[in-house]
């Protein structure tokens, strides 16, 4: 039983003996792996750029391999294992990059994303990624207290692979019917894929929008209830609250349009009560696992030290790639990324002294080093505890970047005269951003590392080999990513920044989390922060706090990181995505009501089958949607608009404002049938 590894992982049975061996890396898991790198890395930045968030690639994986590795003689779980811990990686990877990067877009330091530097970013702190989580390996997926929720979960899914027993089908079809759907709306514009109303009413402001982007709603249902009400809470507080109190303290300007003027509030104020919410809750979600992760650390570092050289008698579930090589391989990537911060300094800033060059390069390499792995075990400890999915990387990512910001700051300001009118604040905010980048992009691979990683233990996987595997998704996702991230930049627009003029800003890919990192390290490079509205966020981040509180002592939780989300993100953005949680919510009471009369032997794994069935057919439609939204990108970029399939006519909006809502309808009803309308045996 589960209960049996949740309590006492250190007594893990493997589905596999370790005196059995099965291949693992062969030649068709290494180009399956590849594929799923770049098919998932491409829909989940589509999706990290458009809402703030990314889907585990690990279960859709291992569902997508298994389906397609019973075309092959002589297949096995631990081969299907190896594809899904690359995929995986691949996904990792995308989340930590789009996370920072875009915001040198956002600075207008990049024009693009050129290929060599993003490549390089990313496959360096790719690759230190993966090194760090190797010592941390024995610590975390051994310690009692990690459950490893995805880790366990698709330690499952791979089971019932054996027994021919997935549900591929729910997964492909509900990748066809969003990508049919997206490219009705993104496409031929058929479809609405957002809708608002905005009115005035005894001088202030009312309204509310939605979107209906089938992946902003399959994400919705996969975070689930608690998340949904948490973001909620901060639309009430941002939009159906904030902009009738705004519009009342402002005012109304004459003439504006209701829709426009939404819009700006949310620019010029919600963006920063966000931030500020957000902040408070990524710092308060390190505080209260600071002990723990102290513990954790310090437990990895003895393990480290006390791993034998000569690992000949390790037993083949328990053999990780040498220390001596992970070591090594640290010292090296340390290099290259001191060669590659010099090349970036002097390339961009010529004219500086050698002398300060070494020094900002000593520095951020010396922090990629520490906070890369000091983050990398937070991540680690924290997707062990509560799951990959929810693991607060955006607030770890805020605390980096203010970090590093501060200890530059004090770094340049002797050297240069850093305000808004200065071409040197340009810079060092670039040269964090990157160094910001690598250690995101590190943490971020160990954070859903160690969820593989658990999967391999539970299934009898051989550690190296799914370290070699990650390498290779790293790799891979390396060369891959910048080039969706410039064509995805080049079809929608990235940040509030148009790559080209007349662009649809509908369109626009908010990058929320990039555009937080952008704010932060300018304002306090320039003295250009809106504090006032930053500490109103604080402020409903303490309430927030105090809330959380109250209601863990009854089993319940207010996420601030989500609550900051709802505040920070377009209403049309995050509408949908709460409007899946409370359908999530919905389809499990009726679930509920509907075994209820079922002994317990039936009940349990009819509602397991049920519900998985559900979240494949979710983790479907995102992965089309998204997938769609870059494949339109190829024409969109050729034709150099967002228009170029539009087929509506004059005078259609709102038909297609009504087949928008028919479409989320859809969705919802189609959802409820799969998962409560099975018949029950």
């Amino acid at each position: 039983m589960e209960s049996t590894n949740a309590n006492n992982n250190s007594v893990v049975e493997p589905y596999i003996p370790a005196s059995r061996s099965l291949p693992e890396i062969t030649f068709k898991s290494i180009i399956l792996g590849i594929i799923l790198v770049a098919v998932l890395g491409a829909a989940n930045t589509y999706l990290g750029l458009k809402v703030g968030m990314t889907v585990s690639a690990s279960i859709p994986a291992a569902i997508i391999s298994m389906g397609l590795l019973r075309f092959f003689k002589n297949s096995n779980i631990l081969e299907n294992n190896a594809v899904q811990t690359c995929a995986s990686c691949g996904e990792a990877l995308a989340a930590g990059s789009l996370f920072t990067l875009p915001a040198l877009i956002i600075l207008h330091f990049w024009a693009g994303f050129p290929y060599i530097d993003s490549a390089a970013i990313a496959l360096v702190g790719g690759l230190l990624g993966v090194m760090f989580s190797i010592p941390l390996r024995h610590v975390l997926i051994n310690d009692p207290l990690l459950r490893f929720p995805e880790g366990t979960a698709t330690a499952n899914v791979l089971k019932l692979s054996e027994e021919k027993s997935a549900g591929v089908k729910d997964l492909l079809l509900g990748g066809l019917v969003g990508a049919f759907i997206s490219f009705c709306q993104s496409g031929l514009k058929i479809v609405a894929d957002t809708y608002q109303h905005w009115f005035v009413e005894k001088g202030m402001l009312f309204g509310a929008g939605i979107g209906f982007t089938p992946a902003l709603f399959a994400a919705g249902y996969i975070v689930g209830t608690t998340v949904a009400i948490s973001m909620l809470v901060g639309t009430i507080i941002g939009w159906i609250a904030g902009v009738p109190f705004l519009t009342y303290i402002h005012g109304i300007p004459a003439g504006s349009d209701p829709n426009t003027l939404a819009n700006n509030l949310w620019s010029q104020y919600n963006r920063y009560i966000g931030v500020g919410t957000i902040l408070v809750g990524g710092i308060a979600a390190v505080i209260s696992l600071l002990k723990p992760i102290f513990l954790g650390i310090k437990t990895s570092l003895k393990t480290v030290t006390a791993i034998k050289l000569d690992d000949h008698q390790v037993i083949r579930t328990e053999k990780d790639i040498s220390i001596i090589t992970v070591a090594w391989s640290v010292l090296g990537l340390l290099i290259c990324a001191y060669a590659f911060l010099m090349y970036f300094s002097y390339h961009h800033a010529p004219t500086y002294a050698a002398l300060l060059h070494h020094l900002l390069v000593a520095v951020g390499t010396l922090l990629i080093l520490v906070l890369g792995f000091l983050l990398s075990s937070v991540c680690g400890y924290f997707a062990g505890l509560v799951g990959s999915s929810v693991s607060p990387i955006s607030g770890l990512t805020l605390i980096a970047i203010i970090t590093t910001s501060a200890l530059f700051y004090f770094i340049s300001k002797p050297f240069f005269h850093l305000d808004a009118a200065s071409l040197d604040h340009v810079f060092i905010a670039a040269f964090v951003i990157v160094v910001t980048a690598i250690i995101t992009i590190a943490s971020s691979i160990s954070n859903d590392t160690v969820q593989d990683l658990k999967a391999g233990q539970l299934v009898g996987a051989t550690p190296w080999k799914q370290q070699v595997m990650l390498l290779v998704g790293a790799v891979t996702a390396a060369l891959v990513i910048p080039f969706i991230l410039n064509l995805l930049y080049h079809a929608y627009g990235i940040g509030g920044v148009m790559p080209h003029a007349g662009m649809d800003p509908s369109q626009m890919l908010t990058a929320p989390q990039a555009g937080l990192m952008a704010i932060v390290v300018e304002g306090i490079f320039t003295h250009n922060f809106k504090w006032d509205m930053i500490l109103v966020g604080v402020g409903i981040g303490m309430v927030g706090l105090l809330i959380d509180f109250l209601l863990k002592k009854k089993g319940r939780r207010l996420i601030l990181l989500a609550l900051g989300l709802g505040i920070y993100l377009p209403i049309t953005t995050v509408a949908p995505i709460i409007l899946g949680g409370l359908t999530y919510f919905t389809v499990q009471v009726l679930l509920r009501r509907k075994v209820a009369h079922l002994p317990k032997s039936t009940r349990v794994p009819y509602k397991k089958l049920a519900r998985q069935r559900g979240l494949l057919l979710a983790c479907g439609i995102v992965a089309g949607s998204a997938l769609m939204g870059v494949i339109l990108a190829i024409p969109f970029v050729i034709a150099g608009s967002s228009d170029v399939l539009d087929l509506v006519p004059i005078g259609f909006a709102p038909y297609a404002d009504a087949l928008g809502f028919v479409s989320i309808a859809g969705f919802i009803l189609w959802i409820y049938w799969v998962v409560c309308r099975n018949k029950v045996n």
